[in-house]
């Protein structure tokens, strides 16, 4: 069979061919059907066995011909049989998780929801060269119209940018891809601004499927006007944060020059035409935003933005620096490209004077501006109030809006992805504040509190919310509907999260430029935690068990690099194996 798809126009065929044995086959094209027909008398206590072998072939594929391809395929794959089939395809399931597999001894409930995460996660991997990049829902529904969100950056590409860094930069490259489509965005959304806005639900060409009213009101059947399109700006500097990471991971300057460090400068710009200057304070706001907290809508200075929104500026600075001084004649003509020479030192001001809420006497951060005047109502409270079970608590008249409770991590999740900027105390006391605030009404959300956990010994909740996060698919525990929106399929997101909750929060793994830090966090019910790792092109596999860290730099490995194991500078050679004896203080 061929067809064209309807909103693309991409070519696509579907060929099979059956192996069979025993009675009659015929091929039935009647009623508009594709059958194939088998016909055979059975006997009673007889085993029949039948091998179908199905291709897929589509334009992406970069075939002269789809049909041919696609019948050439099946035909092959008959020809050399099921059991050869089967051996090639185990082939290259056991090279995929060669690299990337974690191991959790003792604990075999949380071994297989991990496994599974990380198998749903290599399932739905871009292929390399195709600058593609995961969807939300990955391939599984249609509730976000296959669209890439933030989801992908901060939850998925981390797994891929320490195992498979040949994926992670597939999805940095559809960011680059997309590139005019923020710039689209940015010139026509509201006001309009300069740089790049990315699309909160990106379509392949970088536009924006997210709609303005997209979820219903299941008491009214009304339509509820959001703005997820219009005021998660954040976005632009989550793109722009991951592709500095990429860099400072994998030390390769090239996505930067084919296209990384245009993405960072523009969002810089994004942000900068939509930043408030305020005179009397002397410094730039975010104003009229949503944070990762959708349930309040169009706030001031949320933390989580205006700190992304630093990075952004940092980064482009960062960039700008790195660029003049090896690669100056792709600096100036990046510069000259885009027009954006005048502007570079408005980003090294805002840098220094982006306002970014900062903790109280308390140690709490203020998730956005009187966000503490809001009322202070449990979820039990909230959810007593509700009508229908499927409402949406946001959107302009919300139960949770004149209210404290939130959708799911906001500032903890700030404190997660800088960490290295708060104290312990600030990270526990945030985390104490907001967890009981927090509805977890989304998929994202119970991995970041897991992983701040670890960092404040809070070990049992971590671990709780760990296993809530990677069985996420298997359990299917989540909300089926918001509003009157379906929102079923799988969650890659979560799954990404898993992953992260297990290397970076129990395994205690953080790396910068410079050097890897491992300051393990095991939990008691885990004898050992084991896990292969990428720094900077070369392998590493990591054993935690409950005394020893031990770090095992592969034999190809280009150079040695600088691992701290529990505050101890050890250096890490080819070949070598470093043994580490940590104290139970250090693994408690």
């Amino acid at each position: 069979m061929h067809a064209v798809t309807n909103e693309l126009g991409k070519k696509i065929a579907a060929a099979e061919m059956i192996e069979l044995s025993f009675g009659k086959e015929t091929h039935s094209t009647a009623g508009n059907q594709n059958l194939h027909v088998i016909e055979l008398d059975t006997e009673a206590g007889k085993t029949y066995t039948f091998y179908k072998y199905f291709v897929v072939f589509t334009e992406n594929d970069n075939v002269p011909s789809v049909m041919e391809a696609a019948v050439k395929a099946a035909t092959d794959a008959k020809n050399a049989g099921y059991e050869k089939c089967v051996a090639a395809h185990n082939a290259q399931w056991a090279k995929k998780w060669e690299y990337c597999d974690v191991k959790i001894d003792g604990d075999d409930e949380a071994q297989q929801a991990l496994r599974y995460s990380i198998f749903e996660l290599l399932i739905v991997a871009p292929v390399n060269g195709s600058a593609n990049s995961i969807p939300a829902r990955a391939l599984s529904g249609q509730v976000y119209k296959g669209a890439i969100f933030w989801d992908t950056e901060m939850f998925m590409f981390p797994f891929f940018l320490y195992t498979y860094p040949e994926k992670a930069v597939e999805l940095m490259r559809y960011r680059i891809k997309t590139l005019d489509g923020a710039r689209r965005k940015a010139k026509t959304e509201s006001v309009g601004f300069d740089g790049a806005f990315y699309a909160w639900e990106s379509q392949d060409d970088g536009d924006d499927a997210c709609t303005y009213f997209n979820i219903g009101d299941p008491n009214t059947g009304r339509d509820l006007r959001t703005h997820f399109r219009d005021k998660q700006v954040h976005i632009s500097g989550d793109v722009a944060i991951a592709m500095w990471e990429y860099f400072k991971l994998t030390g390769d300057d090239s996505l930067l020059l084919e296209g990384g460090a245009e993405v960072i400068l523009e969002c810089a710009r994004f942000y900068f035409s939509y930043a408030y200057f305020q005179k009397n304070k002397n410094r730039y706001e975010i104003l009229d935003v949503i944070g990762p907290d959708e349930y309040h809508e169009r706030v001031n200075n949320n933390a989580f933005t205006n700190m992304v929104t630093k990075a952004t500026f940092e980064i482009a600075n960062a960039t700008v620096a790195y660029l003049k001084e090896r690669h100056p004649a792709a600096l100036a003509e990046l510069v000259k490209k885009i027009n954006i020479e005048k502007e570079l030192p408005s980003f090294v001001e805002a840098e220094k004077l982006l306002y970014v809420p900062q903790p109280n006497e308390d140690g709490v951060i203020e998730q956005f501006d009187a966000y503490f005047k809001l009322k202070d109502t449990s979820i039990k409270e909230l959810k007593a109030k509700m009508i229908h079970p499927n409402e949406y608590l946001g959107a302009g008249q919300g139960l949770a809006v004149p209210t404290k409770v939130i959708k799911q991590a906001d500032v903890v999740m700030m404190l997660n992805m800088f960490k290295d900027r708060y104290s312990k105390e600030i990270k526990k006391a945030n985390w104490e504040y907001y967890e009981p605030r927090t509805e977890h009404g989304s998929s994202l959300s119970a991995c970041a509190y897991a992983m701040v956990a670890t960092e404040f010994g809070n070990l049992d909740f971590a671990y709780d919310y760990f296993m809530r996060t990677a069985k996420i698919d298997i359990e299917a525990k989540y909300k089926v509907y918001v509003g009157t929106i379906f929102m079923g399929g799988s969650h890659p997101a979560a799954n990404g999260g898993a992953w992260m909750t297990a290397v970076f929060g129990f395994g205690g793994v953080q790396s910068t430029a410079k050097h890897v830090s491992i300051n393990p966090r095991l939990y008691k019910k885990w004898n050992s935690l084991q896990f292969n790792m990428i720094y900077k092109g070369d392998r590493f596999k990591v054993t935690i068990s409950q005394d020893k860290v031990e770090v095992i730099a592969d034999a190809s490995n280009k150079t040695s690099h600088t691992f701290i194991i529990s505050g101890q500078s050890l250096t890490a050679a080819p070949g070598k194996t470093l043994v580490h004896e940590v104290g139970a203080k250090n693994l408690a």
